[in-house]
Protein backbone atom coordinates (compact mmCIF):
# COMPACT_ATOMS: atom_id res chain seq x y z
CA UNK A 1 0.00 0.00 0.00
CA UNK A 2 3.01 2.09 0.56
CA UNK A 3 3.64 4.43 -2.73
CA UNK A 4 5.93 7.02 -3.83
CA UNK A 5 3.24 9.87 -3.16
CA UNK A 6 5.49 12.15 -2.97
CA UNK A 7 7.73 11.74 -5.99
CA UNK A 8 10.89 11.61 -4.66
CA UNK A 9 13.70 8.85 -3.61
CA UNK A 10 12.71 6.41 -1.39
CA UNK A 11 16.25 5.14 -1.39
CA UNK A 12 17.00 7.61 1.33
CA UNK A 13 16.64 6.98 5.16
CA UNK A 14 14.79 9.74 6.61
CA UNK A 15 11.55 11.40 6.26
CA UNK A 16 10.25 11.79 3.05
CA UNK A 17 9.68 14.70 0.79
CA UNK A 18 5.96 15.86 -0.28
CA UNK A 19 6.03 18.81 -2.62
CA UNK A 20 2.64 19.08 -2.10
CA UNK A 21 -0.56 19.26 0.65
CA UNK A 22 -0.15 15.89 2.33
CA UNK A 23 -4.26 16.35 1.85
CA UNK A 24 -4.06 16.28 -1.67
CA UNK A 25 -1.66 13.23 -2.41
CA UNK A 26 -3.50 10.76 0.07
CA UNK A 27 -7.09 9.96 -0.38
CA UNK A 28 -7.67 9.50 3.60
CA UNK A 29 -6.13 9.99 6.53
CA UNK A 30 -6.26 7.20 9.48
CA UNK A 31 -6.44 9.60 12.43
CA UNK A 32 -5.42 9.00 16.33
CA UNK A 33 -7.35 10.58 18.70
CA UNK A 34 -5.96 10.98 22.06
CA UNK A 35 -2.40 13.09 21.62
CA UNK A 36 -3.14 13.60 18.18
CA UNK A 37 -6.76 15.41 18.22
CA UNK A 38 -7.26 16.22 21.97
CA UNK A 39 -5.54 15.32 25.41
CA UNK A 40 -8.40 13.69 27.67
CA UNK A 41 -11.52 16.33 27.48
CA UNK A 42 -8.81 19.12 25.65
CA UNK A 43 -8.66 20.29 22.16
CA UNK A 44 -5.46 20.24 21.01
CA UNK A 45 -4.87 23.60 19.45
CA UNK A 46 -5.82 23.74 15.46
CA UNK A 47 -6.59 20.24 15.31
CA UNK A 48 -10.20 21.03 14.06
CA UNK A 49 -9.04 23.52 11.15
CA UNK A 50 -6.62 21.62 10.42
CA UNK A 51 -8.84 18.61 9.80
CA UNK A 52 -11.57 20.65 8.55
CA UNK A 53 -8.94 21.96 5.46
CA UNK A 54 -7.91 18.21 4.80
CA UNK A 55 -11.58 17.64 4.27
CA UNK A 56 -11.77 20.67 1.83
CA UNK A 57 -9.28 18.90 -0.20
CA UNK A 58 -11.19 15.85 -0.61
CA UNK A 59 -8.99 13.79 2.39
CA UNK A 60 -11.34 11.61 4.09
CA UNK A 61 -10.85 11.62 8.01
CA UNK A 62 -11.71 8.19 10.01
CA UNK A 63 -10.81 8.47 13.84
CA UNK A 64 -9.18 5.62 14.92
CA UNK A 65 -8.21 5.27 18.59
CA UNK A 66 -6.69 1.98 20.68
CA UNK A 67 -9.64 3.28 23.52
CA UNK A 68 -11.86 0.45 23.79
CA UNK A 69 -13.83 2.38 26.56
CA UNK A 70 -15.82 4.78 24.81
CA UNK A 71 -18.74 4.60 22.16
CA UNK A 72 -18.59 5.66 18.51
CA UNK A 73 -21.19 7.79 19.47
CA UNK A 74 -19.92 8.86 22.47
CA UNK A 75 -16.25 9.96 20.96
CA UNK A 76 -18.50 11.45 17.93
CA UNK A 77 -20.18 13.86 20.39
CA UNK A 78 -16.90 15.27 21.71
CA UNK A 79 -15.56 15.97 18.85
CA UNK A 80 -18.22 17.37 17.31
CA UNK A 81 -18.25 19.61 20.81
CA UNK A 82 -14.74 20.65 19.96
CA UNK A 83 -15.81 21.64 16.40
CA UNK A 84 -14.81 18.81 14.39
CA UNK A 85 -17.52 17.29 11.97
CA UNK A 86 -17.54 13.80 13.09
CA UNK A 87 -20.56 10.82 13.22
CA UNK A 88 -20.46 7.45 14.73
CA UNK A 89 -19.21 6.28 11.49
CA UNK A 90 -16.24 7.58 11.48
CA UNK A 91 -14.58 6.44 14.83
CA UNK A 92 -12.95 3.17 14.13
CA UNK A 93 -12.46 1.78 17.65
CA UNK A 94 -10.04 -1.55 19.05
CA UNK A 95 -13.21 -2.30 20.63
CA UNK A 96 -14.71 -2.89 17.50
CA UNK A 97 -11.49 -4.44 15.91
CA UNK A 98 -11.39 -7.00 19.03
CA UNK A 99 -15.49 -8.07 18.90
CA UNK A 100 -14.90 -8.37 14.91
CA UNK A 101 -11.98 -11.26 15.60
CA UNK A 102 -13.78 -13.34 18.12
CA UNK A 103 -16.62 -12.62 15.80
CA UNK A 104 -14.86 -14.03 12.83
CA UNK A 105 -14.14 -17.01 15.08
CA UNK A 106 -17.11 -18.48 17.03
CA UNK A 107 -20.69 -18.53 16.48
CA UNK A 108 -22.99 -15.73 16.78
CA UNK A 109 -24.61 -15.66 20.05
CA UNK A 110 -21.69 -16.68 21.97
CA UNK A 111 -20.95 -15.78 25.32
CA UNK A 112 -17.69 -13.52 25.71
CA UNK A 113 -16.48 -11.93 29.14
CA UNK A 114 -15.75 -8.24 28.66
CA UNK A 115 -13.52 -7.06 31.33
CA UNK A 116 -13.89 -3.22 29.56
CA UNK A 117 -16.44 -0.39 29.48
CA UNK A 118 -19.81 0.00 27.98
CA UNK A 119 -17.91 0.79 24.57
CA UNK A 120 -16.56 -2.61 24.38
CA UNK A 121 -20.23 -4.39 25.44
CA UNK A 122 -21.69 -2.69 22.56
CA UNK A 123 -19.21 -3.50 20.04
CA UNK A 124 -19.16 -7.25 21.12
CA UNK A 125 -23.10 -7.10 20.89
CA UNK A 126 -23.11 -5.41 17.32
CA UNK A 127 -21.32 -8.39 16.22
CA UNK A 128 -24.20 -10.41 17.46
CA UNK A 129 -22.46 -12.01 20.32
CA UNK A 130 -23.46 -12.38 23.73
CA UNK A 131 -21.27 -10.04 26.35
CA UNK A 132 -21.03 -11.75 30.10
CA UNK A 133 -19.16 -10.76 33.45
CA UNK A 134 -18.45 -14.00 35.10
CA UNK A 135 -17.08 -17.23 34.75
CA UNK A 136 -19.92 -18.91 35.37
CA UNK A 137 -21.28 -18.19 31.99
CA UNK A 138 -18.26 -20.33 30.75
CA UNK A 139 -17.71 -17.40 28.04
CA UNK A 140 -15.77 -19.02 24.51
CA UNK A 141 -13.82 -16.22 24.53
CA UNK A 142 -12.53 -12.91 27.31
CA UNK A 143 -12.07 -9.54 25.64
CA UNK A 144 -9.63 -7.19 27.80
CA UNK A 145 -10.40 -3.69 27.57
CA UNK A 146 -9.28 -0.08 29.19
CA UNK A 147 -11.74 1.04 31.84
CA UNK A 148 -10.98 3.94 34.11
CA UNK A 149 -13.28 2.03 36.88
CA UNK A 150 -12.48 -1.63 36.05
CA UNK A 151 -13.25 -3.49 39.14
CA UNK A 152 -10.85 -6.01 40.54
CA UNK A 153 -13.65 -8.74 40.63
CA UNK A 154 -13.88 -8.42 36.76
CA UNK A 155 -10.37 -8.85 36.58
CA UNK A 156 -10.44 -11.90 38.77
CA UNK A 157 -13.51 -13.19 36.52
CA UNK A 158 -11.49 -12.95 33.53
CA UNK A 159 -8.59 -14.60 34.78
CA UNK A 160 -10.87 -17.70 35.79
CA UNK A 161 -12.15 -17.80 32.64
CA UNK A 162 -9.11 -17.60 30.86
CA UNK A 163 -7.34 -20.33 33.16
CA UNK A 164 -10.53 -22.26 32.12
CA UNK A 165 -9.83 -22.06 28.45
CA UNK A 166 -11.26 -18.94 26.97
CA UNK A 167 -9.39 -17.35 24.27
CA UNK A 168 -7.61 -14.46 25.66
CA UNK A 169 -7.95 -11.22 23.32
CA UNK A 170 -6.75 -7.53 24.70
CA UNK A 171 -8.77 -4.54 22.84
CA UNK A 172 -5.06 -3.17 22.77
CA UNK A 173 -1.62 -3.25 24.45
CA UNK A 174 -1.28 0.88 24.79
CA UNK A 175 1.19 0.23 28.26
CA UNK A 176 0.05 4.21 29.37
CA UNK A 177 -2.51 6.52 28.21
CA UNK A 178 -1.31 10.16 27.41
CA UNK A 179 -3.68 12.57 29.53
CA UNK A 180 -3.09 16.62 30.46
CA UNK A 181 -1.02 15.40 34.17
CA UNK A 182 1.52 13.14 32.05
CA UNK A 183 1.26 9.27 30.96
CA UNK A 184 -0.98 7.36 32.87
CA UNK A 185 -1.51 3.19 32.99
CA UNK A 186 -3.28 1.85 29.83
CA UNK A 187 -4.97 -1.12 28.85
CA UNK A 188 -1.21 -2.68 28.29
CA UNK A 189 -0.48 -2.51 31.51
CA UNK A 190 -3.55 -4.25 32.73
CA UNK A 191 -3.44 -7.14 30.50
CA UNK A 192 -0.34 -7.66 31.93
CA UNK A 193 -1.77 -8.45 34.91
CA UNK A 194 -3.76 -10.67 33.71
CA UNK A 195 -0.90 -12.37 31.60
CA UNK A 196 0.99 -12.85 35.40
CA UNK A 197 -2.49 -14.44 36.66
CA UNK A 198 -2.93 -16.46 34.35
CA UNK A 199 0.29 -17.29 31.88
CA UNK A 200 -1.15 -17.10 28.69
CA UNK A 201 -0.47 -14.15 26.12
CA UNK A 202 -3.63 -12.51 24.13
CA UNK A 203 -4.69 -11.70 20.70
CA UNK A 204 -4.33 -8.06 20.12
CA UNK A 205 -6.68 -6.37 18.32
CA UNK A 206 -5.31 -2.61 18.27
CA UNK A 207 -2.22 -0.79 16.86
CA UNK A 208 0.21 -1.79 16.19
CA UNK A 209 -1.41 -5.51 15.02
CA UNK A 210 -3.06 -5.63 11.83
CA UNK A 211 -6.81 -5.45 12.89
CA UNK A 212 -7.18 -2.36 13.41
CA UNK A 213 -5.88 -0.94 10.86
CA UNK A 214 -7.36 -3.30 8.33
CA UNK A 215 -10.65 -2.25 9.85
CA UNK A 216 -9.83 1.49 9.11
CA UNK A 217 -8.72 0.96 5.67
CA UNK A 218 -12.38 -0.91 5.20
CA UNK A 219 -13.99 1.67 6.70
CA UNK A 220 -12.85 4.04 4.63
CA UNK A 221 -12.25 2.39 1.54
CA UNK A 222 -9.26 3.87 1.09
CA UNK A 223 -6.53 2.91 -1.64
CA UNK A 224 -3.69 6.06 -0.52
CA UNK A 225 -4.40 6.22 3.19
CA UNK A 226 -1.95 7.84 5.64
CA UNK A 227 -1.97 6.92 9.39
CA UNK A 228 -1.22 10.00 11.44
CA UNK A 229 -0.55 9.80 15.40
CA UNK A 230 1.32 10.79 18.34
CA UNK A 231 3.00 7.47 18.99
CA UNK A 232 6.01 5.48 17.55
CA UNK A 233 4.80 2.12 18.70
CA UNK A 234 1.19 2.14 18.03
CA UNK A 235 0.89 4.76 15.55
CA UNK A 236 3.57 4.57 13.54
CA UNK A 237 4.53 0.90 13.74
CA UNK A 238 0.67 0.28 12.68
CA UNK A 239 1.23 2.16 9.73
CA UNK A 240 4.87 0.33 8.66
CA UNK A 241 3.11 -2.97 9.45
CA UNK A 242 0.06 -2.08 7.71
CA UNK A 243 2.53 -0.99 4.58
CA UNK A 244 0.77 2.33 4.68
CA UNK A 245 3.07 6.19 5.14
CA UNK A 246 2.22 7.82 7.87
CA UNK A 247 2.88 11.08 9.80
CA UNK A 248 4.02 11.32 13.34
CA UNK A 249 2.57 14.88 15.17
CA UNK A 250 4.64 16.11 18.37
CA UNK A 251 1.58 16.68 20.41
CA UNK A 252 1.15 13.39 22.50
CA UNK A 253 3.28 10.88 23.65
CA UNK A 254 6.36 10.52 21.07
CA UNK A 255 9.05 13.45 21.16
CA UNK A 256 11.32 14.61 18.80
CA UNK A 257 14.80 12.62 20.79
CA UNK A 258 12.45 9.45 20.12
CA UNK A 259 12.05 9.89 16.06
CA UNK A 260 15.56 10.43 16.05
CA UNK A 261 15.94 6.99 18.02
CA UNK A 262 13.26 5.21 16.07
CA UNK A 263 13.95 1.50 14.66
CA UNK A 264 13.63 0.82 11.53
CA UNK A 265 9.98 -0.99 12.07
CA UNK A 266 8.97 2.38 14.11
CA UNK A 267 10.59 5.20 11.60
CA UNK A 268 7.57 7.70 10.10
CA UNK A 269 7.49 8.86 6.68
CA UNK A 270 6.93 12.55 7.81
CA UNK A 271 7.29 14.89 10.44
CA UNK A 272 5.05 17.79 12.06
CA UNK A 273 4.74 19.87 15.03
CA UNK A 274 1.17 19.45 14.68
CA UNK A 275 -1.92 18.04 12.39
CA UNK A 276 -1.44 21.04 9.97
CA UNK A 277 1.47 19.15 8.60
CA UNK A 278 -1.38 17.67 6.78
CA UNK A 279 -1.53 20.72 4.87
CA UNK A 280 1.96 21.56 4.32
CA UNK A 281 4.67 20.78 1.98
CA UNK A 282 7.35 18.77 3.34
CA UNK A 283 10.83 19.39 2.62
CA UNK A 284 13.69 16.90 0.59
CA UNK A 285 16.15 15.54 2.56
CA UNK A 286 19.06 15.08 0.36
CA UNK A 287 22.26 13.35 0.97
CA UNK A 288 26.06 14.04 -0.05
CA UNK A 289 28.25 11.24 1.56
CA UNK A 290 27.65 10.77 4.95
CA UNK A 291 26.01 13.94 4.72
CA UNK A 292 22.29 14.95 4.91
CA UNK A 293 20.87 18.00 4.26
CA UNK A 294 17.05 19.30 4.65
CA UNK A 295 16.32 23.47 4.73
CA UNK A 296 19.45 24.86 6.31
CA UNK A 297 21.05 22.24 7.96
CA UNK A 298 23.34 19.75 7.20
CA UNK A 299 23.99 16.38 9.40
CA UNK A 300 26.93 14.45 9.37
CA UNK A 301 27.44 10.89 10.47
CA UNK A 302 31.09 10.10 10.74
CA UNK A 303 30.61 6.17 10.58
CA UNK A 304 31.43 5.74 14.34
CA UNK A 305 28.04 5.83 15.65
CA UNK A 306 28.70 9.76 15.94
CA UNK A 307 26.51 12.59 14.65
CA UNK A 308 27.32 16.49 14.05
CA UNK A 309 24.36 19.32 13.05
CA UNK A 310 25.17 22.71 11.48
CA UNK A 311 23.61 25.77 9.86
CA UNK A 312 20.56 27.47 10.94
CA UNK A 313 17.27 27.33 10.09
CA UNK A 314 13.31 25.34 11.54
CA UNK A 315 13.87 23.29 14.33
CA UNK A 316 11.86 20.34 12.09
CA UNK A 317 14.09 20.83 8.96
CA UNK A 318 17.35 20.45 11.27
CA UNK A 319 15.48 17.08 13.00
CA UNK A 320 14.73 15.65 9.26
CA UNK A 321 18.14 16.04 8.50
CA UNK A 322 19.35 14.15 11.76
CA UNK A 323 16.84 11.54 11.27
CA UNK A 324 18.26 10.87 7.90
CA UNK A 325 21.68 10.54 9.49
CA UNK A 326 20.90 8.92 12.47
CA UNK A 327 18.47 6.24 10.44
CA UNK A 328 21.34 5.76 7.59
CA UNK A 329 23.24 3.19 9.85
CA UNK A 330 26.04 5.21 10.26
CA UNK A 331 24.72 7.56 13.01
CA UNK A 332 23.75 6.58 16.94
CA UNK A 333 23.52 3.43 18.39
CA UNK A 334 19.80 2.86 17.77
CA UNK A 335 20.28 -0.04 18.59
CA UNK A 336 21.79 -0.27 22.07
CA UNK A 337 18.48 1.57 23.69
CA UNK A 338 21.52 3.20 25.61
CA UNK A 339 21.45 6.52 27.98
CA UNK A 340 24.15 7.37 26.36
CA UNK A 341 22.70 7.30 22.57
CA UNK A 342 19.77 9.16 23.96
CA UNK A 343 22.09 12.25 25.72
CA UNK A 344 23.69 12.72 21.96
CA UNK A 345 20.26 12.38 20.85
CA UNK A 346 19.12 15.55 22.94
CA UNK A 347 21.90 17.17 22.55
CA UNK A 348 22.07 17.73 19.09
CA UNK A 349 18.10 18.63 19.02
CA UNK A 350 19.15 21.37 21.43
CA UNK A 351 21.36 22.46 18.75
CA UNK A 352 18.68 22.71 15.87
CA UNK A 353 16.42 24.21 18.62
CA UNK A 354 14.46 21.43 20.10
CA UNK A 355 14.62 22.31 24.30
CA UNK A 356 13.70 19.04 26.23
Amino acid sequence: MRGNEGGTDESLPGPRACPGKLSEHYDAALTDLDGTVYLGRTPIAGSADALAEAAKHGMRIAFVTNNASRTPHAIAAQLSGMGIAATAADIVTSAQAAAHLVANRFPAGSAVLVSGAMGLRLAVRDRGLRPVSTAADHPIAVIQGYAPDLSYGLLAEAAIAIRAGAWFVASNADATLPSTRGPQPGNGSLVQLLVTATGQQPVVAGKPEPPLHAESVERVSAKRPLVVGDRLDTDIEGAVRGGADSLLVFTGVSQPVDALLAPPGCRPTYLAADLSGLNASHPEVTRSGRGFGCGGWTAVADGHRRLTISGSGSPLDGLRALCAAAWSGDGLDIDSGSRRARQQAEALLRLVGFVS
